[in-house]
């Protein structure tokens, strides 16, 4: 079985607890795009079988969240899971609606984020987190990132919550930017809720529950290698250069430079080429 299985993770599981679920329920080899925390819950793209060569194809995609943050407290992991570090008052008038959406705008566009201490970035082959779980702390350098846009969806004032809704790139941790909205309205916050909604082109309406896999898998869940690229062109090959492509032979193409979709002579999908100056490569072979 190869191509991407959509999860819609649940709150508690990691997605290493997910991966090692549905590896052991088909036996496959299997890995996953985009890390949630064992606190969010969405879209989590499960890589199965020779699905997880598609890999480098999904590093770069977009995403889009739907987060809580909770105002005036502030925790060591950034989110509510964390222990509290501080806990302040504040002035009310910050939750007015229009200082929340003047905040919320004021942090969209391109900018450096610092990842949080407790994330799974590595540092001299260490997580962060191996090193905050030790008090130790880290010089991290800044990413560039970018918030395309957000959204005001709900303020509890009685909770002191905001719900909003983020579009942004790769890369960024919405921990650091519900800490950053926070400090733009006055005083400090922690993530209290989180969930992504969108991966690329993958959305939550298409994910399934582990317990789908668990019980009962419909095969039609499963997003095959072609349909993945079914916006790009298609080679067709003779028997004699399809030996040749199989065989990692490097052939001759009068393509654009571009990912193809390679089929034989009997119009069968055989895997994903890559064009590149006149030269055709083989990338996968299913």
């Amino acid at each position: 079985m190869d191509g991407i299985i959509i999860i819609n993770k649940e709150q508690g599981y990691t997605s290493n607890d997910v991966v090692q679920i549905i590896k052991k329920k088909f036996n496959e080899k299997v890995g996953h795009t985009g890390t949630l925390d064992p606190m969010a819950t969405g879209v989590l793209p499960i890589l199965v079988g020779k699905g997880t060569l598609l890999s480098k194809y999904l590093i770069n995609h977009d995403k889009i969240y739907v987060a809580t943050l909770k105002l005036g407290i502030k925790t060591d992991t950034g989110d509510i899971t964390g222990d509290i570090i501080e806990k302040i008052d504040f002035d009310k008038k910050c939750l007015e609606e229009e200082n929340v959406r003047k905040a919320l705008e004021d942090i969209r566009g391109e900018q450096e984020q610092i990842p949080p201490m407790y994330s799974a970035i590595k540092v001299n082959g260490k997580k962060l987190y191996e090193y905050a779980r030790k008090g130790l702390t880290i010089d991290i350098s800044p990413r560039k990132i970018k918030i395309y846009n957000t959204e005001v969806l709900n303020i509890d004032k009685e909770n002191n919550e905001i719900q909003f809704k983020v579009s942004c790139s790769k890369g960024t941790y919405i921990r650091a930017l519900c800490e950053s909205i926070a400090e733009k309205l006055g005083t400090i916050g922690t993530m209290n809720f989180l969930n992504r909604e969108k991966v690329g082109d993958f959305e939550i309406s298409e994910a399934i529950k582990l317990s789908e896999i668990k019980e009962n898998f419909n095969e039609d869940k499963l997003i095959l290698i072609e349909k993945f690229f079914q916006d790009k062109d298609e080679i067709l090959l003779s028997p004699r250069s399809f030996v040749a492509f199989i065989n990692g032979v490097k052939l001759m193409a009068d393509n654009i430079d571009g990912v193809y979709r390679i089929y034989n002579s009997n119009k069968e999908f055989v895997g994903i080429g890559i064009v590149k100056n006149g030269i055709l490569k083989r990338d996968i072979v299913i």
